[in-house]
């Protein structure tokens, strides 16, 4: 949801909507972040919440920066759908990919 809204506010006002999706990606990945941090994998606090959030950044923010361009760009660019839409459809196909570099790596046992 902060994804969607972060793009659809940009959107709204004229931002290009490539550079509106890499701007909510990346304020979504710091949020998931912090509620993984704190709800998803809260038996595993890390050494380091820095070294952790460097990692869910490269891991987690490039997976989802790369594909949601990517996706963003064939759903909206191409097909002509709407993008809260097509960002849907991106942010559905990378939620599974995201959750296990999340659980194998990023808040490793």
């Amino acid at each position: 949801m902060v994804q969607l809204g972060v793009l659809a506010l940009l959107t709204k006002a004229e931002v290009h909507y490539l550079i509106a999706t890499a701007i909510a990606v990346e304020v979504a990945v710091l949020h998931n972040y912090f509620w993984h941090l704190r709800w998803t994998w809260l038996d595993r606090p890390p050494a380091s919440r820095f070294a952790a959030l460097l990692r869910f950044n490269l891991a987690n923010g490039a997976v989802s920066l790369v594909s949601n361009l990517v996706l963003m760009r064939v759903f909206t660019g191409w097909l002509g759908l709407p993008v809260v839409a097509a960002n849907v459809l991106a942010i559905t196909i990378t939620s599974v990919v995201n959750f296990f570099i999340g659980d194998r790596w990023v808040f490793a046992r």
